[in-house]
């Protein structure tokens, strides 16, 4: 946001300008250009933003997660803030991610220690050169002979264990992560995968750009002459709104992709291949929320003779798939109404039938106020 000075001198220009008469739009435009010249807008549009660096723990966050699962303030108990900074949205919005990512680790560690799960690798003969994923399987993930539950996330920035980010800074682990869905299987004697499926890049620096080499010609220029060349043509590539709105320059980046796991349908479908298929359960269940159901639909479309085979259930929640687009058969979408459900957001009781968009798996409500 501009400050106050900086306000009331385009408020004026913006005044000044409209004044004068009978001049074409060309030539106000112009004038405007030349009087905006001559101010400096380095000066009149920078902003006090704080560095982009965060803490890397939530001790030094001074957040914590008390006994609730519930994020806290560890000073003054409060819930997590956004708006730490007012006017500096994206600073915020960094920050927010920041804690995001280290969430994102708390949640596996929860993983490996209150649920026992153990991480597996993919691609299963990844190198220790090239980008790499992993999902979680309990201890008897592929020797449990009676029953498996495969859960699958949607989309975005959640990884492995969680359902969605927002839940879990602002309401608590329960909501917001497979955790009750985790230990709640294993009491019943079902073995768990929980898969990973927006881990699919490895995200690297991109180093920089070699600076282009001077012309023969320019060569022959003198060196003042060349400078203030340079200059104006630095100006003229500078992209105005991009500085104003990002004052401090972030590292440009390039991803690799993770081999056979480069998008959410590929991780399904590879999991798949080398777990679920080769896992001893007879009977296998799977969760998918949103973004999953899709992914799901997809792995059904590509080897459903097998999914039929092994799956018994399906459970989605708000799930986003569409047979239509996604041109599902006739066979999987008659197998989606005996087999599955899809809890949607709604203001009606739980469980309670919601009139179905396409002619797939029946939709019932999941209760507004309890939605993913």
């Amino acid at each position: 946001m501009l400050t106050g000075p900086c306000v009331f001198i385009l408020f004026i220009l913006w005044i000044t300008m409209a004044q004068i008469p009978g001049q074409e739009d060309k030539e106000k435009t112009t004038a405007l250009k030349d009087l905006l010249s001559r101010i400096d807008l380095d000066e009149l549009m920078k902003k006090d933003e704080p560095p982009l660096t965060f803490p890397k723990t939530l001790e030094e966050f001074e957040y914590a997660f008390n006994e609730q699962g519930r994020l806290r303030h560890t000073m003054t108990g409060e819930a997590f803030v956004f708006n730490a900074r007012e006017d500096l949205h994206r600073w915020n919005q960094k920050r927010y991610e920041a804690l995001g990512e280290i969430i994102t680790h708390y949640v596996y560690e929860l993983l490996e220690t209150k649920c026992n799960l153990t991480k597996e690798i993919v691609p299963v003969d990844a190198t220790e050169e090239e980008p790499r994923s992993f999902i979680y399987l309990s201890a008897d993930a592929m020797s449990n002979p009676a029953k498996l539950l495969v859960l699958i996330q949607g989309g975005g920035v959640v990884r492995a264990g969680q359902w969605a980010r927002r839940l879990i800074i602002n309401e608590d682990l329960d909501s917001g992560t497979q955790i009750p869905f985790i230990t709640r299987a294993q009491e019943e004697g079902y073995s768990v995968m929980v898969l990973n499926p927006n881990e699919n890049h490895l995200e690297v620096e991109r180093p920089a750009k070699p600076a282009p080499l001077p012309s023969p010609e320019a060569s022959d220029e003198p060196a003042e002459k060349r400078e203030r060349k340079d200059d104006r043509e630095g100006k003229k590539k500078r992209d105005f709104y991009e500085k104003y709105r990002n004052p401090q320059r972030e590292s440009e980046t390039e991803q690799i992709p993770i081999r056979e796991n480069s998008s959410p349908e590929e991780h399904v479908l590879y999991v798949w291949d080398h777990f679920v298929s080769k896992a001893a359960a007879r009977n296998v269940f799977v969760v998918a929320h949103s973004y999953g159901g899709l992914s799901l639909v997809e792995l059904m479309i590509q080897r459903e003779s097998q999914v039929k085979n092994r799956v018994c259930a399906v459970a989605m929640t708000d799930s986003i798939h569409n047979i239509w687009h996604q041109d599902a058969s006739k066979s999987i979408q008659e197998w989606l109404q005996q087999h599955c459900r899809n809890w949607v957001s709604s203001p009606e009781p739980l469980d309670t039938p919601v009139e179905p968009m396409l002619s797939d798996c029946p939709r019932v409500s999941a209760e507004a106020s309890g939605g993913l």
